[in-house]
């Protein structure tokens, strides 16, 4: 499964990275490598869209934890979008809910900032 990331600009200065297939040891550098382009080209204010995501494996909980650290350490944030049972259950077990603020659509997610 291949790995699909899309970015979509606001006017209020959020970035959405809708991201689509399976995020694991295979995929994850690609989810870092576009988070780290984003933060440098000065977009601090991300939203990543987890909808079409398939799977979600500790390697793509380490790069958003990753993405969030370098946000904040740029003022900014990093919100995610996640309706799934299957995959917000990962956040849960893994206390990550307490962490990350997520939203129920990109639209809660843009609109809330």
């Amino acid at each position: 499964m291949d790995l699909g990331l899309d970015v979509t600009e606001y006017d209020n200065g959020i970035t959405v990275l809708a991201v689509r297939g399976e995020v694991d040891v295979y995929t994850a550098p690609r989810l870092r490598e576009k988070l780290v382009e984003l933060v440098s080209k000065g977009k601090h204010q991300i939203v990543v869209d987890l909808e079409a995501v398939d799977f979600l494996d500790s390697t793509g909980l380490g790069v958003l934890v990753g993405g969030l650290k370098r946000l904040r350490s740029h003022e900014g944030d990093l919100s995610l979008v996640c309706t799934q049972q299957r995959i917000l259950k990962v956040f849960e077990i893994t206390g990550l809910t307490k962490v990350f603020t997520i939203y129920e659509s990109v639209d809660a997610a843009t609109t809330a900032k």
